[in-house]
């Protein structure tokens, strides 16, 4: 349980009417122009409506604009918050995020407010981006998940005292080169949900079996995304 205790407030807040029109003008000229070819599959498991944790791979720092391109409110017609690492916060970069609804987390601190500004979140049917790596990694294939977000989203559910489930969606992030730069083409890969009331007994261990599963999931759908890229490449040439 989260300590009761009089902390800093954190909230967040999506702005309108720029967030509208920057979907619009990113969607449709910006993000096609520059990355050249942008996929995106599984959307039709993505749920309909109750609390979600979109919980993406991180290869970059497009990559909280390439979540709104698959998930942002012209198509899921719900605008997702961020939680975001406190250094991916500052000058323009944290001023833009927070108008599309970010708020700031230490991964390897989390303060109570932060986690308890995401329960809330969740608790009120909200959709919330967590990347949960906890920052940018090179590698291919997932090595780590921090813990927080599983730890998150139990007691968010744990709490809940009526409403849907929270589910956790996997979603992958596969750039055409390791570091995505103009042409690199990319594909956004959504995975089945997993429904966090399958995650029962004490918070930490049910936290680490939800690490384990969503690794597997997001590791899988790399593994599928590679196995299509090499079956393109061999019908091609």
């Amino acid at each position: 349980m989260l300590p009761s205790a009089n902390v800093e407030t954190i909230t967040s807040r999506v702005s309108y009417p720029f967030t509208s029109f920057i979907y619009f003008f990113g969607r449709s000229i910006v993000l096609p122009a520059y990355f050249g070819s942008i996929q995106v599959s599984g959307l039709e498991y993505f749920p309909q409506e109750g609390p979600v944790v979109i919980a993406p791979t991180h290869r970059s720092r497009w990559d909280g604009i390439m979540v709104g391109y698959a998930f942002g409110r012209p198509i899921i017609g719900r605008d997702p918050r961020f939680m975001v690492t406190v250094n991916e916060m500052n000058g323009f970069q944290g001023w833009f995020i927070r108008q599309f609804g970010g708020f700031p987390i230490d991964p390897d601190q989390p303060s109570i407010a932060a986690l308890r500004h995401g329960i809330d979140l969740l608790q009120a049917n909200q959709v919330l981006v967590i990347f949960p790596e906890g920052d940018v990694m090179r590698d291919r294939y997932v090595k780590y998940l921090k813990p927080g977000f599983a730890r998150l989203a139990i007691q968010a559910q744990k709490t809940q005292k009526a409403g849907p489930d929270i589910k956790v969606v996997p979603v992958v992030l596969d750039y055409g080169c390791s570091v995505p730069k103009q042409g690199c083409g990319l594909t956004i890969k959504i995975g089945l949900p997993l429904n966090i009331t399958d995650y029962q007994g004490p918070t930490k261990k049910a936290a680490a079996t939800l690490s384990g599963d969503l690794k597997i999931a997001l590791n899988g759908l790399i593994g599928n995304s590679a196995l299509n890229s090499e079956i393109t490449t061999s019908v091609s040439s």
